[in-house]
């Protein structure tokens, strides 16, 4: 198989689970992220195992010039790219005023600006495939407000937004647009959070990363517009979006209060 897929934040959880069984299926792969070490040690293992081409960038995403480094990189290599996954993101825990903001922009920026903007320059590349497919990494947070994760669940929310406009705006386009909305999954979110005394109850909950890749890519290629993962959490969904918002905002308060 000739064409490749690009992940963003491909060096461990959903992303890294998704390169493997892409890999195991055939796929070649453009992995992107911040560890040099870990991508390098990834791409090894994945030649060594599936026989598939891996390039790697080191790169950290939140910086305002990665998603048009990202794109000159793809452009150099000249390979045929047919799937885009933005997947790197993550979560800060606190009240909004007492976080710094420039973390929560930093945090705004991966999670929101670099996605639209990726995206955008990858169109054109996209559209030159007979298929393609966009699968932008969400959260079931998007379906709520999230006290404490305030900005987190905001910006999630923007990517759900984001990708079910653009997928409609492509519906008559070669290229499908999918939306994976996770709950708690074992990728280290609760550490990166700053969510350590809550780690143990989310542990209780959580879905494995390949687990949650399997569910992603099979709806990613079964072209679904949401994939929510789990059915506890498409039950929690269902009911964040026909409850009274109030109730729901006092669950998820209660659920992750400092």
């Amino acid at each position: 198989m000739e064409e490749y897929t690009l992940i963003t934040g491909a060096s461990k959880g959903i992303g890294k689970a998704m390169a493997l069984q892409l890999a195991k299926l055939g796929y070649n792969l453009l992995l992107v992220a911040r560890s040099e070490n870990e991508l390098q040690q990834i791409a090894v293992n994945i030649k060594q195992e599936f026989g598939v081409n891996v390039y790697y960038l080191y790169l950290d995403l939140s910086e305002k010039d990665s998603p048009a480094k990202v794109a000159h990189w793809c452009k150099n290599l000249q390979v045929p790219l047919s799937i885009l996954i933005n997947n790197a993101g993550y979560g800060l825990w606190g009240k909004f005023e007492d976080l710094s903001i420039g973390d929560q922009l930093n945090m705004l920026d991966l999670n929101t600006r670099t996605v639209v903007e990726l995206t955008h320059l990858l169109l054109p590349v996209l559209k030159t495939q007979k298929q393609a497919f966009i699968l932008n990494v969400s959260s079931t947070a998007a379906y709520q407000v999230v006290p404490t994760l305030t900005l987190y669940a905001a910006s999630k929310a923007f990517i759900l937004s984001f990708s079910r406009g653009l997928r409609y705006e492509l519906k008559d386009s070669n290229i499908s647009v999918s939306c994976l909305c996770p709950g708690p999954t074992d990728t280290g979110f609760a550490q990166r959070a700053g969510m350590d005394t809550l780690a143990e109850l989310a542990a209780k909950f959580n879905m494995s990363a390949n687990e949650v890749a399997k569910i992603g890519l099979k709806g990613l290629f079964n072209k679904k517009a949401e994939i929510i993962t789990g059915f506890l959490n498409k039950l929690s969904s269902f009911g964040a979006r026909h409850l009274p918002k109030a109730l729901i905002e006092r669950i998820t308060a209660g659920l992750y209060k400092m």
